[in-house]
């Protein structure tokens, strides 16, 4: 799931969220228990890839047979 970022425009706390996209924004800050809150687009910059990964060998094609080995 995407990582959001919200700011509150009351105290200035900025919050991440873990949520859906089809889930309704947040309406009240986690800190001061008030709002509005803004929804900050594209400040998140932590990209993760979790599990065993792909490395440059995984795919490796042989090398050609020279014609000179028939």
């Amino acid at each position: 799931m995407p990582i959001y970022e919200f700011e509150c425009k009351n105290c200035g706390k900025i919050m991440e969220l873990t949520m859906k996209m089809s889930d309704a924004n947040p309406e009240t800050c986690e800190t001061c228990g008030k709002g509005p809150l803004q929804k900050l687009i594209g400040r998140s910059t932590a990209f993760v890839l979790k599990g065993s990964g792909w490395y440059e060998t995984d795919f490796k094609k042989p090398p050609p047979k020279s014609s000179s080995d028939s």
